[in-house]
This record gives structure tokens, sequence and C-alpha cells, in this order.
């Protein structure tokens, strides 16, 4: 079929056009997203968190279907933690996307509306190293709340520390983070011995009169062999120790029914630190203790202190009274456990010893 030289030349024209249109969209492309400038800017956030971001490949962006930079071997590591393991890697992941509004793009402020990670490998002995080694921080409230777009997603993610385990196939969905609109946490991640453990958590944030409000909470946490956790209330923190928490709920395992539940944070005062109240009543079980999580951080950081390590008893008071508790192949009966200013002074008084039982069979 011969085309009149007419048409031929009108076709020649359009393809002509529409190559240097596809020209031009690639070009755009390529100035709106700015890969270089997006790159760095995130190298110097972390290196101000006192990290190192580095990417096997330089960003390459994307139009469709949204404004994105793809970032591929993606790598964190501390830039300086005081050890010997500083070139440990904090996080390795295969890719990433980071998704751009279009006021971005023409000029506005930087802002990341969507993240997304694939295959995360977090080594806590790194993360730990890297948090011992960070200067104090603002203990302010913030002016306003940060604000996530459309959330963040993270598939096939693992916890590690050093050469174990923690968690397999972690899985992370965030909702959209805006004042006085509901935010949500789904996680879920698996246990060496295959057991599936998952988490939602929820809440409608604010800031009011400096002080930053967590209305509506809930938090529900789960395992496949039927151990259920359902807490709901609100938690308030005005700056630096002043904090106060309250949650109530159901506390359920298989075969052993259901226990009363509650977590309650109270404010440091002049006689007391800030405290974490800890309660389970239940027919067979007991647990009332009450510890400072300040007090607990600084007593956790000198026992995991590579170089100084400090033995001692964790800081807080209350008691522990268990029929029977299982932690991994251990089975243990008549647990009874008082600390602080719940050690009888008679020592006549204190509960006769635990009755060790054989380890389950595999």
């Amino acid at each position: 079929m011969t085309f009149p030289r007419p048409l031929r030349l009108l076709l020649i024209i359009t393809g002509s056009v529409l190559g240097v249109v596809v020209l031009g969209v690639l070009a755009s492309l390529y100035l709106l997203l700015q890969p270089d400038r997006f790159t760095a800017m995130l190298q110097e956030q972390a290196k101000e968190a006192g990290l190192q971001l580095t990417l096997s490949s330089p960003a390459s962006p994307t139009l469709f279907p949204r404004p994105a930079l793809q970032l591929e071997g993606i790598t964190l590591i501390a830039t300086d933690t005081g050890s010997r393991d500083t070139n440990m890697p904090i996080l390795l992941a295969a890719n990433g996307r980071l998704v751009l509004p279009w006021r971005t793009l023409l000029g506005g402020p930087v802002v990341i509306s969507r993240m997304q990670i694939n295959s995360p490998r977090v080594d806590l002995d790194a993360l730990q190293a890297w948090l011992l080694a960070l200067p104090p921080q603002s203990t302010s409230v913030p002016e306003q709340i940060p604000r996530i777009a459309t959330g963040v997603r993270i598939r096939n993610g693992s916890l590690v520390e050093g050469n174990s385990q923690w968690l397999s196939d972690v899985s992370l969905d965030t909702g959209r983070l805006a004042p006085n609109q509901a935010f949500w946490i789904n996680l879920s991640g698996k246990e060496p011995n295959g057991t599936l453990l998952q988490l939602q958590l929820s809440s409608t944030l604010s800031i009011d009169k400096g002080a930053l409000l967590l209305n509506e909470i809930t938090v529900h946490a789960s395992d496949s062999s039927a151990t259920e956790v359902h807490l709901a209330g609100h938690a308030r923190w005005n700056g630096a120790a002043n904090a106060t928490l309250a949650l109530q709920g159901k506390f359920s395992q298989k075969d052993e029914g259901n226990y009363d539940a509650a977590v309650m944070l109270t404010p440091a005062s002049q006689d007391n630190p800030l405290l974490l109240h800890l309660t389970l009543l239940g027919t067979n079980n007991h647990v009332d203790l009450a510890l400072p999580p300040l007090g607990l951080a600084h007593w956790w950081n000198q026992m995991a202190n590579p170089q100084e390590p400090k033995l001692s008893a964790p800081p807080g008071n209350g008691q522990i009274n268990m029929a029977s508790l299982d932690i991994g192949k251990v089975h243990i009966e008549g647990l009874s456990v008082q600390t602080g200013d719940a050690v009888p002074a008679d020592a006549q008084s204190v509960a006769p010893p635990a009755k060790p039982v054989a380890p389950h069979p595999q």
C-alpha cells in the first residue's frame, strides 16, 4: 500500500514531533525529579544523624503512575559508634522507592509522600551501638506533627542480632499521618520456629497547648498459638519525663482463659521518676510491676556495653506470681518473684523457689 506524498510527509512530521515530545518528557522527568539532588539530600540527612547512606547505583527517576525515585542496593552504616564494629551495617535493603508529590517537583518544600522498602535487614547490635553513640536529644514537644502523605510500606524484611535471627518475613504498612486523623500501623513477622506474630496499632494524634495528645489508642497483638492482647486508651506528653498513658484491656492465652490487663505511665515528680505500671490479673497468674523506663534504658545500656558491662538487677518494684511459665523450650511451675519494695523484710517469708520442669521435647 502506497500513501500519497503529502500524507507521507504528514506522517514523518507527526512522528518527528512525537519523538521530540518523548525526548522532552524524558529530559523534563530528569530535571523535575533531580535524582542527584534528592540522593544528596538523603545522604546529608543521614550524615546529620551520624549515619552513612550508600546506594549500589545512582537513583533512577520514574514519572508514572506517580513521580518517584527508585533506589537500588541501600546500605546504612553508623559513621562512629566508638566501638570496633563501626562498619557494621544497621540496614541493608535490596531496593526502595520514594514517591514525591508534584509540589515538591515544582520547587516546593522537599516532602516524601510515600516510602517503600523491599527486603530490608536490620541488625539490632549495630542499631544499639548507634543509639548509644548519639548525643543527647531534645526532650521538648515538636511544634507540629510530622506528615506522612500516604504511608510507609516494607516487605520481606528481617530482624537479626549478630548471627542470630529474631524475625523473618517482616511486613510493615502504615496509614496517612496528619493531625486529628486516625493513624494506623500493621506489623507482622515470623519467629525462627515459624510462629507468626502480628501487631496492629492505631491512634489519633494532635498537639494542643504545647502537649502531644494520642487519643483513641488501640493495640492488638497476637501470635499463631492463640495468644492475644487487646488494649485501648489514651496518652499525653508534655515534654521530658512529663508523660501519662492509660491503657486497659484483656490478655488471653490458649487453655488459660482471659486476664485483665493494664498499662499505666505516671509522670515524674519530686519524689518519683517516670514510672511504667504493668498489671495482669487472672485466676492463676498475677503481675504487678512499677518500672522506671529511663532507669531501665540506662541499666540495659550498661549491660550491653561491650567495653564495660556491669551486671546488676534491673530497677523496679513489684511482684510476679505465675502458676506456670513457658520461655522457649523451658517450662517453669510455681514462679514467684519480688523486687524492690515488694521484697519481704523477713527472709523466712520469701516464697519457695520455682519448681523446674524438663524442657519440652521437640
